[in-house]
């Protein structure tokens, strides 16, 4: 089957939408409202949607990967944007070298597991 994709964008939920949208805005995605409930984040051709909605299991399970250019540069502008000090909540891990690529972790103010990387 051909699917003849254009994008695929996940619904990710936030316990709290103003801080997770301002978050999302400070982490350099651009935000399109498309309700008081809803926003679509992008970056480039890429997107997913911002829900006010919040359940703890399915937020202490929602992982997404964006695959970047240079993970070093992105993890040295990453950490220049003091979001741990800025957003409750948020973790940043330092990049770590697997067999496939290099990756570096960002939790999200309610809790999304976000991996940026680069594969080999």
């Amino acid at each position: 089957m051909n699917h003849n994709a254009k994008s695929i964008r996940p619904f990710i939920g936030s316990k709290d939408f103003e801080v997770s949208c301002s978050f999302y805005r400070d982490l350099g995605f651009e935000e399109n409202v498309l309700s008081h409930d809803m926003s679509v984040f992008k970056s480039g051709n890429q997107a997913f949607y911002l829900q006010r909605a919040y359940v703890k299991d399915w937020i202490d399970n929602t992982m997404v990967f964006m695959e970047v250019d240079d993970v070093k540069s992105f993890w040295d502008k990453l950490v220049t944007l003091g979001l741990p000090e800025k957003y409750e909540g948020v973790r940043l891990v330092p990049i770590r070298e697997m067999d496939w690529g290099r990756e570096c972790f960002v939790h999200d103010p309610s809790g999304v597991l976000w991996h940026f990387g680069e594969f080999f």
